[in-house]
This record gives structure tokens, sequence and C-alpha cells, in this order.
């Protein structure tokens, strides 16, 4: 049966015009209903004609806008993509203008005091509630209790801020490097990875472009047998956006000047004062007491890879010096994988093409959280990218609406080149008592079809995108009153956890059979096969999450510092001294990580610290039977149809039955519970 959404999908159809005049349109729009907020007299502020008045535009601003700016991250259009992140530099603009109006703040005041004095408070629903107190934080956290010159000051700091992080981005989007080399110097590389490449005679030679897109340049720091093709992909890789460093030395100094008129000690403590960490020394300590404890596992990993290393460099008279650098890790691990457990990545990948594995994913979400998706025809941004009416598994009529969904799954050259989800539009109650319903986009780049095989994925294709799907499910399944709480928008230290502990699946005998289908046989994994494979999750794992730490401890320790210093350096020597790889020239790595201008600035160590949650979780609830719809519907219920509108913590409780804990995170890790701080 085939219903009808209540609600239109977006149109993609915009020129680079209208992009311009709908921002302005907007901005104009949510400037006047904050004129008419800050023009009440105090007697009149009360809940409705602030802080809903308030909510409602800037729900209808954010529905707005979100689209529009989601252009610079996929349009084909140059024009489209400039017109998009030149919107977006408006928008934030005005947002920053917004966040310091004293007028608007002072109805605020006003209005919390009237609610309080008249009785009213205790009236208002706990999401009410949570919306008054998280208002009137937003205005103490901008400064709006600071002298006006500092105030000024403030303002201009921040703009310029927002445009650093904006400039650092559109360069991430548009890099567009190649690194070249002959058949000769790609020994090793796949034949169906060799034929993807772009192929071109340079003098009397043959030879092979590679992007820096996933799909191209993994391979090679997987399979190249020439340490020399991959130490040049290395430092190619590294050094593609050198563009950047300035810019993040810039955006940086910003925020050192922003915290201390706030009044923090670094910009750590300002970031993280909203986050379940609390403080900037909460996450060191996480951060050390979780090294000391991966650090001598991390040791005999590399000793074991190290020993390999030397075995084939004999073998093949190659020079061997002593030293594991960083492009012999991905290496080395895959051949220990091969040797150890007899596991080919090659021969696995062969068992998940992209046409089986994303309609299988699909599946399995519908099943386990009571949804089905419906692919429909409509406008968008770019032919392949696919669009779902999403709808309650047994809806009937229209009121079994869910939302919208995108999923853009192959790269292109300009479009964002990793994995990601966009919330669009977020899901809320409109005045009339009716929802506003959540539009999600996913963007990934899987590996394309080539003249030998079908578009396939590896393992770790599979694992990112369930992970990601789960971020499409925490924006479509949250039903929050008010669009500030919507889906994602919990504690970024929380917020990867949901996904997190839904990447178990991925490596669930059971699950694994069933979205495998080798692409020309059809059969599945077998089980041994699939054993081989959840026995390789946490082979070298002390060596993958000192990794992880190095990108946490370099962010954490870029905005804790009091003083500029020189970010190549420190980018090189804290990754040998973290993750034990070693480089042998300094490159400027850090102008590629774009987390640090995008959302996740001091707030890289949440991909670690939400692992906590995301295994209690999975231990406690999902392991006994990770395909329940029973289960599934307690994760909607108590986890993600709530979104932030409580405290994350008292989510965790209700869906576990008990405050949270590390136990199960470090039996995982480790197999025992060494003693923790965690």
């Amino acid at each position: 049966m085939s219903l009808n959404p209540p609600q239109p999908p977006l149109a993609w159809n915009h020129t680079a015009e209208d992009i311009t005049r709908l921002t302005n349109e907007l901005i104009a729009e949510n400037r006047a209903k904050q004129d008419e907020v800050g023009a009440l007299a105090p007697k009149d502020c009360n809940f409705a004609s602030v802080f809903v008045a308030l909510a409602n535009a800037d729900a209808r601003f954010n529905a707005g806008l979100e689209p529009l700016a989601f252009y610079q991250n996929v349009s084909p259009s140059k024009e489209l993509r400039d017109s998009s992140n030149a919107a977006e530099a408006l928008a934030r603009q005005f947002g920053i203008e917004s966040s310091m109006r004293l007028d608007v703040y002072q109805a605020k005041v006003a209005a919390q005091k009237n609610l309080k004095e008249s009785g009213d408070w205790d009236k208002l629903l706990p999401e009410e509630q949570r919306l008054v107190d998280k208002m009137i934080l937003d205005g103490t956290r901008a400064g709006l209790a600071l002298p006006e010159e500092e105030r000024t000051q403030l303002t201009a700091l921040k703009k310029e801020l927002s445009q650093v992080c904006l400039d650092f981005n559109k360069n991430f989007n548009e890099e567009n490097g190649v690194i070249t080399f002959t058949e000769e110097e790609l020994k090793g590389v796949p034949k169906d990875v060799l034929s993807g490449y772009t192929k071109r005679v340079e003098g009397s030679k043959e030879v092979y472009d590679v992007t820096y897109k996933t799909p191209d340049f993994i391979p090679i720091f997987k399979f190249a047998e020439n340490p020399e093709t991959r130490r040049r992909t290395q430092e190619g890789y590294d050094s593609r956006l050198a563009v950047n460093v300035p810019i993040l030395g810039k955006a940086l100094d910003l925020r050192r000047q922003i915290a201390k008129i706030l009044g923090y000690e670094t910009w750590a403590d300002y970031i993280t004062e909203e986050k379940m960490v609390k403080s900037g020394k909460g996450v060191d300590d996480f951060l050390n007491d979780l090294e000391v404890k991966l650090r001598p596992i991390g040791i005999k990993n590399r000793e074991v890879l190290l020993a390999l290393k030397k075995q084939e460099h004999e073998a093949k008279g190659l020079p061997f010096d002593g030293e594991f650098y960083i492009w012999d890790y991905r290496y080395y691990d895959r051949k220990y994988v091969e040797e150890s457990l007899d596991l080919d990545d090659s021969l696995v990948k062969e068992y998940f093409p992209v046409s089986v594995v994303v309609p299988t994913i699909l599946s399995i979400y519908q099943n386990l959280l009571g949804v089905r998706f419906e692919e429909i025809q409509g406008t968008t941004w770019h032919p392949e990218v696919q669009q779902f009416a999403v709808w309650e598994k047994d809806a009937k009529d229209e009121s079994g609406f869910v939302g919208y969904c995108y999923l853009d799954l192959f790269p292109r050259e300009a479009k964002y080149s990793h994995a990601a989800v966009w919330p669009l539009v977020p899901g809320y109650e409109l005045s009339d008592g009716k929802r506003n319903y959540p539009i999600a986009a996913m963007v990934a780049n899987l590996a394309k079809p080539t003249p030998d095989k079908p578009a396939l994925m590896r393992h770790d294709d599979v694992v990112t995108f369930f992970h990601e799907m789960g971020h499409i499910f925490h924006e479509l399944l949250s039903r929050t009153k008010f669009s500030r709480f919507h889906g994602t928008s919990v504690a970024l230290d929380f917020g990867e956890a949901p996904s997190q502990m839904l990447e178990n699946w991925c490596w669930e005998p059971k699950v694994l059979e069933q979205m495998s289908s080798h692409y020309e046989t059809q059969k599945p994994l077998s089980p041994e096969l699939i054993e081989k494979i959840v026995k390789s999750r946490y082979v070298n794992v002390g060596l993958f999450y000192l990794r992880q730490l190095f990108f946490a401890k370099f962010d954490l320790k870029v905005h804790t510092d009091k003083e500029s210093a020189d970010y190549t350096y420190l980018w090189n020597t804290l990754r040998e001294k973290v993750s034990l790889l070693k480089g042998l020239t300094h490159t400027p790595g850090q102008g590629s990580f774009g987390h640090i201008t995008g959302g996740y600035d001091a707030g890289y160590y949440g991909y670690t610290y939400s692992l906590v949650f995301a295994a209690d979780m999975y231990a406690t609830i999902f392991k006994a039977d990770p395909l329940d719809p029973a289960r599934g519907q307690r994760y909607r219920d108590k986890i993600l149809r709530v979104g932030s509108s409580r405290d994350e913590t008292d989510s965790l409780e209700d869906f576990l039955g008990r405050p949270p804990n590390s136990d199960a995170f470090l039996k995982e890790l480790f197999g025992t519970l060494p003693s923790s701080n965690l």
C-alpha cells in the first residue's frame, strides 16, 4: 500500500542566485522575530512570547538554511558550491550577531524571572524547562554578561573565526590532488583497484594517477609492496592541504583570545563545559589513563609487525633500518592478519557487493527498529543519489510517516571525501500541533564498479556504512517538541555512542552471513571465513587505538596551550610519541585534520570516550539477541526518541537500568578488567 507523505521532499533545483536570495530572506525573517522579542516590555516576557517564539523562529531558519549550505559538500557545480559556501558564511555571521544581542538576552532573563515568580515554571514540561535553561546558558556562554567593549571585541573575533573555519573546510572539500605511479611501482595493488585509476601516457611510459580519495589511496597503504610507493603516498596525503596550515594557526589563535575574554582557562574548558566530560582536565585524565593501558599492547603489536617487516625485507633484499614507519602500519597489519588468520582482505571484499550490502543493511535496520524504506523519485543534487520516504512498519495513514533520507554513496570530484551524515531538516512540533518531519542525508565514498568487477565494499566500508546509518536513524526516529533537542544534537562525547554500538552488528556471525553474497556465486561467507573476520577485530588493537589517541591528544593540546606553536612539528613529534609510528620528514598533516574546524574542536576525544557507552549498551542490552525487535524498540524509545531533550546520563540509565560503567569497554579491548579511572 502506497501512502502519501504529509510533507513533501526537498526540491534540489536551486540556482546560485536562489541560494543567496533565500538565505537573505531567512536571515531577514529571523532577525525580525528577534527584534520583536527584544522590544518586549519585561512584564510581557513569558514562555510563549520569548522562548517558544525564538525556538520556532530558529527551527524555521535551520530547516531552510541547512539544505542550502549542504550544496557545498556535494554539488557537481562549482557555482552552486561557491554560493552555498557564501550562504553558510552569511548565516554564521548572522548567528554570531544573534548570539550577541543583549536585548534578546534581557527578554529571556525577564521571562525566566516571570516564570519563577508567577509559579508557571512548575507547570512547564521537563523539555520546556530544559529549553529555558539552555537558552539562558547560551547568553552566558556568549559573553552577554560582559561590558559592552568586550562584547564588541568578542563579536568581531567570533566572526573572523567563523570565516577562517569555512575557508579551511572549503579547501578540504575542493582538494583534488593526485600522485602518479608506474605499474611497477604499484606492484601488489589488486588489479580491480588498478583498473579504477586514471591511466595515461607520460613520455614513453604508462602511468596511473591516484587521488587522495579513500578507495584510491587505502589500497596502496595496504597492498603496495614497494615501501617507497607507500612512503610517497603517505607524505603526499599528509601534505595535500598544506594551504590550511596558516588557516589552522589563525583559528587556534582566535579561539585562545575568545576563551580568555569569556573567562575560561582554555578553549578546551569552554567547549567541554557542556559535554559529559565537563572539563579539559577530564579529557586529559581520560586520554592519559587509556594511553597507559594501551601502550604496552601497542609496543607488542609493533614488535610483531616489525619482525614481519624484517623478514620480508631480508627475503626481498631490501634495506632494513630497524624502524617501523607510518606507511608500514596498514601494510604489515594486513599481512599479519593474512598470515596469522589466513584472512585475505581482497577475498572478503568479493562477498560485499554494494548492490547487495546496502539494501540488506537497510533491511536489518528496518526489522530491528520497526520502520520501512520506500524509494521515491524526485529531484536530487546528483543522478546517483537515492531518495527514500521512511514510514513506521505498520503505517496505515500519514500519521505513520517518519521522514526522508538520502544516500549519496560514491566518490566524485569536489565532493566531501569521507563518510558523514548531514541533518538537513530537524523534526519538531509546529505551532498548530502538527509535526515538521526530519530529513537527513548520508554522504559516503564507496568504491565504484571497475571494468573487472562490480562495486565492492571492504569489511571496513561495511562497518562505516552501518555506523553512518546509525546517525541517520538517530535523526529520523527522534521525536522532540523543540528542534534544538532533535536527533544527534546530544552532547558530542555521547553523540557517536549510538552509531558505535551498532557497529557491533558487523561482527555478529548471523548478520555477516545475512549481508554477504559473493559477486559471482551469490554464496554467503562461509562459517570459517566469518570466524576469521570476527577474530581479526581486535588484532593489533593497541596500535589502532594509540593512533586515535594521537588525534585526540593533538586536538586537546592545541586547545589547551596558552601560546602558539609550530603545529607541524607538534603533529609529527606527538604522532611518533603516541602512535609509536615513525616518519622521515615533518609533513603538515594538521592541514587535513578537518574535525578541528568542523565542529569537533577539543572534541575528538569523544570518539573514544563514547565507545565506553557504546560497549556498555551493546553488552547489556543487545548482545544476547542483536536482531530482536523488542530490544530495538527499547533503543528507539529510550535513546533515539528523546534526542537531547533530557540529560544524556539520564537516557543511558533509563536504557541500561543502571548507571553506565566502563567494564564492557575494557573487557572488549583487553579481555580482562584492568584497574581503571575511565
